[in-house]
């Protein structure tokens, strides 16, 4: 059984996690490089490191045998972010295109059900 006060809080972190790395943190140099089809592994490792590293740092606060989850969120960060890069590219979609949109509003909601399962994780180790 999971507390939905434990959920409600660990989710809430990590909901706020993502808008600092996504938002806060991620520099110029992260939200452009990650898009290249050249030249995208180190922007896209930096800004995925971010929320691996702020992950990581909810996990140990909360469950601090899970702090392994921060890898979780890492590679499923940048999974989402390449396989919506390699999308856009492909179909060469830019903001004046309807389904441009369409792909940030699926990548977040991807981002947010990732926190929202990390959620679920660390708040049942509880």
């Amino acid at each position: 059984m999971v507390s939905a006060t434990a959920l409600t809080v660990v989710f809430s972190a990590l909901a706020a996690k993502h808008l600092l790395a996504d938002y806060v943190l991620q520099s110029s140099w992260m939200a452009h490089g990650k898009q290249r089809s050249n030249g995208w592994l180190a922007p896209l490792a930096a800004h995925a490191g971010c929320h691996g590293v702020l992950t990581t740092t909810i996990a140990l606060a909360a469950a601090p045998r899970l702090w392994w989850l921060g890898l979780v969120d890492f590679f499923a960060h940048s999974t989402i972010d390449r396989c919506k890069s390699i999308t856009a590219a492909a179909y060469r979609w830019t903001p004046e295109h309807r389904l441009f949109w369409w792909s940030i509003g699926i990548d977040q909601s991807l981002h947010h059900l990732t926190g929202f399962f990390l959620a679920v994780i660390i708040a049942s180790s509880r």
